[in-house]
């Protein structure tokens, strides 16, 4: 997938040459179909035009904090997933409503590090999307406790809308929930490895992979 959540596009930028060259090199992969998360409305309806092979993903980053928002959402036919606002992961009375078809469409993000009831959410992803334009902008300064901390898995774990493996396996699958969506692959190796410990590793061979990691001198993980 590709990710092309700035919510901030305009028509001119719709012409980048890189972005362009990646949308055509990903949509005419024969190895299987690739996908864009995206924000902006006007850049969906540039890449459907122009690069028809690539699906959409609907962006968290929309911040559809309303689960009528993000019904509507669903029942968009230009998206093939749908990644909820964090705080609805665990609004079990509204899922279970969802149509099948609908609840096929919803991808949870699972480890979601920020403060349960921010509120400043929204400005925080204009802020980044801003600085991905390079415009001249203020950096955002999160006010949410424990915003000065940095992402800690630890943390995460501890947050109210934590999607932890049990959860997926006694909850969300018997509920007809399937997709689920791993956040942090910038925050470096030691930290996404021990998503994948944790997310993709049966709990009696973490110890083993890990070491195996650990001793393999060509891996720098630190």
């Amino acid at each position: 997938r590709l990710t092309f959540s700035n919510s901030l596009i305009k028509q001119e930028h719709l012409s980048d040459r890189k972005c362009n060259r990646l949308c055509k090199m990903f949509s005419e992969s024969t190895a299987a179909q690739n996908g864009v998360i995206i924000c902006s409305d006007l850049l969906l309806e540039y890449i459907g035009k122009n690069y028809p092979g690539l699906y959409f993903v609907s962006s968290t980053t929309k911040v559809l904090t309303n689960f009528i928002q993000l019904e509507k959402e669903l029942n968009r036919e230009d998206f093939r997933f749908v990644v909820p606002y964090f705080r609805l992961n665990k609004a079990f009375d509204k899922l279970g409503t969802l149509t099948e078809r609908q609840k096929s469409k919803v991808e949870f993000l699972c480890n979601e590090c920020c403060y349960f009831g921010c509120t400043d959410r929204k400005s925080c992803y204009e802020n980044v999307s801003r600085k991905s334009l390079c415009e001249d902008c203020e950096d955002f300064i999160c006010r949410s406790p424990g915003g000065n901390e940095g992402y800690k898995f630890s943390k995460a774990m501890e947050n109210p809308a934590f999607i932890g493996t049990d959860d997926i396996e006694n909850t969300y699958l018997p509920m007809g929930f399937n997709q689920f969506k791993i956040e942090g692959r910038g925050l470096g190796s030691a930290v996404v490895l021990e998503f994948l410990l944790y997310y993709m590793t049966k709990s009696e061979y973490r110890l083993k992979v890990r070491e195996e990691i650990y001793l393999d001198s060509m891996l720098d993980l630190f």
